[in-house]
C-alpha cells in the first residue's frame, strides 16, 4: 500500500482450509499482512478488547456461536470506524443488505476469484464500499425510486440466526443438515424453526417449509 506500511488483517472463518487459502490469496500482495487467523467471533471481539489496531476484519457470515453479522454490529459498536468486509457462501442477495446495515464496508462470496477479492479488500481498505455490481444497481435504482431501503420485507423482523435457518430450510436442508451447516445442535435449529413460525404466524412447519422455499426462489428472481 502507499503508506509504506502493510495493512494489518485479521480473519475469522471456522473453516481452516478456507482461512489458509484467504491466507495465501491476501499476502500475495506485497501490502498485506494478515496477522490473526481465528474460528470465532468471540476470539475477535477478546482481539479488540486488548486493544490491538487493525485495518481490515474479514469475517465469514456463519460461525459457530455469534454469527458473523452479529459480530459486525458489536464491532462496530466497539470501534465505530473498523472497516469490516464479510466474505460467504451465502447468496448476496439475501445477506448484503443486513451486512451493510450492520456496519459492514463489503460483502463478497467465497466463491469469487483470487483477483476479486483482492479488489473488494482494497476498495474498503481505501474508504469504498465493495458489492457485486448487480447489487449496486440494485441499490442505486431504490435510492432513485425513493426507497429508504433495499428491500422491505416481512422477513425482516427475523433475527440474523433466524434467517440463516429460514434460508437453508427454503433449500430443502433438513433440520441435521442446518445444524451441521451452521454448527448449532439439532434441538437449537428446532428451536430457531419454532421461533420463526411464532414471528411469521406460521400454523406448521409445512407451512414454514413452503414460505421458505417461495422466498429463496423469489429473491433470486430480483437478479
Amino acid at each position: 500500500m502507499s503508506d509504506g506500511f502493510k495493512k494489518r488483517i485479521l480473519i475469522v472463518d471456522d473453516h481452516p482450509i478456507m482461512r489458509r487459502g484467504l491466507v495465501g490469496t491476501l499476502e500475495s500482495e506485497p501490502g498485506f499482512e494478515v496477522v490473526y487467523q481465528l474460528d470465532s467471533a468471540e476470539e475477535v471481539l477478546h482481539v479488540l478488547d486488548k486493544g490491538e489496531e487493525l485495518d481490515l476484519l474479514l469475517v465469514d457470515v456463519s460461525l459457530p456461536g455469534m454469527n458473523g453479522i452479529e459480530l459486525v454490529k458489536n464491532v462496530i459498536f466497539r470501534k465505530p470506524d473498523q472497516k469490516i468486509l464479510l466474505i460467504s457462501r451465502h447468496d448476496e442477495f439475501l445477506y448484503a443488505e443486513r451486512a451493510i446495515r450492520a456496519g459492514a464496508k463489503g460483502y463478497i462470496m467465497k466463491f469469487e476469484t483470487a483477483d476479486e477479492i483482492l479488489r473488494a479488500v482494497k476498495k474498503v481498505l481505501n474508504g469504498g464500499i465493495y458489492l457485486s455490481s448487480e447489487l449496486s444497481e440494485k441499490m442505486l435504482l431504490g435510492m432513485a425510486t425513493g426507497k429508504k431501503e433495499i428491500s422491505e420485507s416481512p422477513f425482516d423482523v427475523l433475527s440474523d440466526r433466524e434467517l440463516e435457518v429460514f434460508e437453508l430450510t427454503g433449500k430443502g436442508k433438513s433440520t441435521r443438515e442446518i445444524a451441521e451447516r451452521l454448527h448449532l445442535s439439532v434441538k437449537t435449529v428446532e428451536s430457531y424453526r419454532a421461533r420463526i413460525k411464532v414471528k411469521l404466524n406460521y400454523e406448521n412447519a409445512n407451512e414454514l417449509m413452503l414460505h421458505a422455499v417461495k422466498w429463496v426462489d423469489e429473491e433470486k428472481e430480483k437478479f
